[in-house]
């Protein structure tokens, strides 16, 4: 399955396909990130991730494809109040 799959052909009361937001052609699916419909060619894949994603051309010069500053997002918000509840236990034990 390495080929794009067209959006939906319209609304579902049979009005136009769907348009890139970029050049007006035939949106292939939204982008990742802004969620904009965009065409095959103008967008481009993630790299990083279990699965690849498109971005529109906007949100890869922004952020590029990287997924990694997202991964270490991650995994700030889970260790970071681990690091804090064992920093309080420690203060608890120095002081108690």
């Amino acid at each position: 399955m390495a080929e794009l799959r067209h959006s939906a052909d319209g609304d579902d009361d049979g009005g136009a396909p769907v348009r890139c937001a970029i050049c007006g052609g035939q949106a292939a699916g939204p982008c990742a990130r802004c969620r904009r419909p965009v065409c095959g060619d103008c967008c481009v894949l993630s790299e990083g991730g279990v699965r690849t994603w498109a971005l529109c051309l906007g949100c890869e010069r922004r952020g590029g494809r990287s997924l990694a500053g997202s991964w270490l997002r991650v995994v700030g918000w889970v260790l970071g109040p681990v690091l804090a509840v064992l920093g309080l236990l420690l203060l608890l034990r120095l002081f108690a």
